[in-house]
């Protein structure tokens, strides 16, 4: 009698009680475990020190690999990560790397500890693979995961594991993505945890069959070596930890680190009031052909020291754009590491139980067997991801000591363009595939006290790169035309987001036309939304340029620098595409900067000077963005108040309101965020704009001047219509103080989306109505 197949039924892992797990375990898999009182009784200093060469251990894992592996996306832009987990699968330390498959390491081990212990057994010597996002290790089936358990005289202690994206692993499309698929049957085959090392021996077999898979079966074996010697180096380094500190100890400093994760994570929650929290997010587009709107939505609800992330009310899984609960667990600890956890060591198995999840089955980000799930990590799981940061941002925003960590959302996905065909350079054409990784230079979103990072990276990867335009031209028969920061791809904000990027490709040392796969959203409606007022970034932009004079103008000696040059054919790339990329054609790609911070309106005079004269803005955005006037590149102060208490009139002249009211004595007020604060009155609390006093309501709504109009309206950044992409109206809104006319929500969201503003009031109403 075989088991039930992975992922058709609910998947058990969602609520693992450790001690439940370990009783699960047969007598014959015996398990190394300490008492409450040795993790006491640990010694400060020796904690220290063997909770640091713990934390090298996952780094030398990453070298490691990074010296095995021949794929750009390791050894260029550090799509992979590592784990050292306890011997039931909670992870003790996690790599600095992709934070996203953090939440699901640990769910492949539960599993297989469950389904793989009595046969064909757990042994010392053996190392399982998968790629299974139902069961775990990865959020989409090109996250490939190879671990191992660690024994001790013949006790289960420990598992190391490795994980990284391959290039390909078959299926109907280029790099195992097809942008039509309805199903996983139309994606590359999710493979259950299966024995690829045994007794300490690759089983060739069992690799050869994983190789033969795929379009570029090379990358993916040295990959897969590379996987089993960085698992090598990790057991290798742990049992020399036990031979020098004695197994009880190492695995108290074990036990200890997520105990004070937790800890110290529970404190930071404790010391915030209760409250709870909405973001509501859209996929543009869920597959090939479609134009609609899918939704994710969380109310983030913080008790003491708990939080709770319900997704209820999301939209039921469709095309592409879904991820298992492993990607959504993924998401919340892409947003948790940085904001709540960026000063607490990465001992994740203890962070998460400082929160539960709540959501429904066939879900965008809790899909059921056998949706498709091939955009599951940029999409969906990326998504839930800058919605809880959202919430949590807006939760810290309210403490001058935590606030430091609030962020605006930073680049809202990465944007996937793949081609593939044949490179004539050499003797004999070979075939190629390229993921383009020069999306990974996302803008980060701006803070209370700081402009966000330009080209900074990608909120998951902290430590992720973008290729050499040598490596990538020498490696693939391409040219790179340009590769450029992007003006005003930041969004607006009394800080800034940071700038997103831009290049341009075309085919060079091939005669045939390449195989072009385009994936990505946040053309239609913004995915890196602002704080406090702040504008979203920049729209993100996929242009094909069809009868391209690229030739002739190279062939003159001169490098073309826009699309106009290039073609007076620009082809709009759709979201998601299978497309072609022939020889003199170019495709240019623009993704996303970062959202900002506060009204744009308040934004420093010489910080926008500033970022005229470094590109980072136009001329045009400073004055109709920001209302800043220069004449001969100095500020004419006079003229720019002027110009800003215009744009203030003009926002009361064209918001649905009525004049201001009451004032309130906002001195002693309390934080809410760069706007607002709470101030007392009889019989309870009002909340009030903290520049002018206006009273702008209580517990039954806030009165707010509100604004709709073309997308346009939120600045220079929005570079596409959305009619061109959804079916849907699409606008940009706006809510403003009725008293002195700053900005407290900025968006661009569909006509009928409904607004959060969390704990700040209640629900939105017209001033005046």
């Amino acid at each position: 009698m075989t088991m039930p197949i992975p992922g058709s039924e609910v998947f058990s892992s969602r609520a693992v009680d450790p001690d439940e797990l370990a009783r699960s375990l047969p007598a014959s898999l015996a398990t190394h475990t300490v008492t409450q009182e040795q993790v006491d009784g640990l010694d400060p200093l020796t904690y220290e020190v063997v909770r640091h060469r713990l934390w090298s251990v996952t780094d030398e894992m990453g070298e490691a690999l990074k010296r095995m592996s021949g794929s750009p996306i390791v050894t260029d832009a550090n799509d992979f990560d590592f784990a050292i987990s306890d011997e039931l699968g909670q992870e003790v330390q996690v790599g600095l790397y992709n934070t996203m498959l953090v939440g699901a390491v640990d769910l492949a081990i539960y599993w297989t500890l469950r389904h793989r212990a009595a046969n064909p057994g757990i042994a010392e010597g053996d190392m399982f693979l998968t790629n299974d996002p139902w069961v775990g290790g990865g959020l989409h089936q090109n996250d490939t995961m190879v671990y191992q358990p660690v024994f001790h005289e013949g006790k289960l202690f420990a598992w190391t594991s490795a994980i990284c994206h391959e290039p390909d692993l078959g299926g109907v499309g280029l790099g195992s993505f097809s942008p039509a698929a309805q199903d996983v049957f139309s994606e590359s085959l999710p493979t259950p945890p299966i024995k690829v090392v045994r007794d300490f021996t690759l089983q060739r077999d069992v690799a050869d069959v994983w190789v033969r898979r795929s379009r570029v079966p090379m990358l993916v074996g040295l990959d897969l070596r590379a996987k089993v010697g960085a698992n090598n180096v990790g057991r290798e380094r742990i049992l020399a930890l036990i031979a020098q500190y004695g197994a009880d100890t190492v695995k108290a400093v074990m036990k200890r680190m997520m105990g004070d994760a937790e800890r110290r994570l529970r404190e930071k929650l404790a010391s915030l009031p209760d409250g709870s929290w909405s973001a509501t997010g859209y996929q543009d587009q869920s597959h090939e052909g479609d134009r609609g709107l899918h939704k994710i939505t969380v109310t983030t609800t913080k008790t003491g020291d708990h939080l709770t992330f319900d997704f209820t009310g999301t939209d039921p899984q469709a095309g592409v754009v879904n991820c298992t609960y492993g990607g959504m667990r993924g998401g919340v600890m892409l947003a948790l590491l940085p904001i709540l956890a960026g000063d607490i060591p990465w001992s994740a198995g203890g962070l998460m139980r400082c929160f539960d999840l709540v959501s429904e089955e066939g879900t965008l980000n809790n899909a059921t067997f056998p949706a498709a799930v091939g955009r599951g990590p940029i999409g969906p799981a990326w998504l839930t991801g800058s919605l809880v940061a959202e919430c949590l941002s807006r939760m810290l925003d309210r403490s001058l000591e935590l606030g430091k960590d609030v962020q605006a959302t930073c680049c809202g996905t990465w944007d996937t363009a793949v081609v593939a065909g044949l490179d004539e350079r050499g003797e004999q054409p070979v075939p190629f595939l390229n993921i383009i990784m020069e999306p990974m230079a996302g803008g980060y979103g701006a803070r209370p006290h700081a402009d966000g990072i330009d080209t900074g990276g990608l909120f998951c990867i902290p430590m992720g790169r973008i290729p050499d335009v040598e490596m990538t031209e020498f490696l693939y028969p391409l040219l790179t035309l340009w590769r450029r920061e992007e003006p005003d791809s930041g969004g607006p904000g009394r800080h800034r987001g940071g700038v997103g990027a831009s290049v341009a490709i075309t085919p060079h040392g091939t005669s045939l036309p390449m195989g072009l796969v385009l994936a990505s959203a946040g053309k239609a409606v913004a995915q890196n939304a602002g704080l406090s007022g702040g504008h979203p970034g920049n729209s993100g932009l996929d242009v094909v340029a069809r009868h391209s004079r690229v030739a002739e103008l190279l062939a003159a000696g001169t490098m073309p620098t826009t699309l106009a040059e290039v073609s007076d054919t620009l082809e709009i790339g759709q979201n998601y595409a299978t497309s072609h990329l022939a020889p003199g054609e170019v495709l240019a790609m623009t993704w996303q900067g970062g959202g900002g911070y506060g009204d744009p309106l308040r934004r420093e005079i010489a910080a926008v000077a500033r970022d005229l004269r470094e590109e980072k803005i136009t001329a045009a955005a400073a004055r109709d963005v920001y209302g800043v006037v220069l004449s001969g590149g100095t500020v004419d102060e006079a003229a720019t108040a002027a110009e800003r208490d215009r744009r203030r009139a003009a926002r009361r002249a064209r918001s649905a309101s009525g004049s201001g009211g009451t004032k309130v004595d906002v001195t002693s007020g309390r934080r809410l965020d760069d706007n607002l604060v709470e101030v007392g009155e009889a019989g309870g609390t009002a909340v009030a704009c903290r520049h002018c006093g206006e009273r702008l309501g209580d517990g039954d709504g806030l009165a707010l001047g509100e604004y709709e109009g073309p997308t346009t309206g939120a600045g220079p950044q929005i570079l596409t219509d959305p009619a061109d992409y959804v079916d849907a109206p699409v606008v940009f809104r706006q809510y403003c103080c009725p008293g002195c006319w700053t900005a407290i929500y900025s968006a661009v969201v569909p006509a009928d989306h409904v607004d959060h503003l969390g704990t700040l009031g209640g629900p939105v109403a017209a001033a005046g109505s």
